[in-house]
């Protein structure tokens, strides 16, 4: 990119997290090809979750595990992933138990959890 004086600006971009979760989902019943490719049990739903910084991803992780029927199937401290399974019922509430320590212990936004 040129500026005024036809000299080369340098645009220097780097990503600075906040304390957010940013995805925060359900996949009620989905179709076995997607447990497959993904290396899941079926049993009934995968819950997923974005969050940063990324290593809060281990604290929502035991958080999935302690407040629910859950199998924690993918944690990721270097993206910020986090994908665990289990009938809806126990991944909805593991999700949404996360959802909430993590806006009201932690002060982070949040999302609001969707279903699909």
């Amino acid at each position: 990119m040129l500026n005024e004086t036809n000299q080369i600006e340098r645009i220097i971009q780097e990503s600075v997290p906040g304390k957010q979760i940013t995805l925060a989902h359900v996949i009620a019943s989905p179709i076995s090809a997607v447990y497959e490719s993904l290396g899941v049990s079926e049993q009934g739903a995968i819950g997923i979750l974005a969050l940063t910084p990324y290593e809060t991803a281990i604290i929502a992780a035991d958080i999935a595990g302690k407040s629910a029927d859950v199998e924690i199937s993918f944690v990721d401290r270097f993206t910020g992933s986090l994908m665990f399974s289990g009938d809806v019922q126990s991944v909805e509430t593991a999700l949404q138990n996360i959802l909430d320590y993590f806006e009201n212990t932690l002060s982070f936004s949040i999302v609001e959890m969707t279903r699909s």
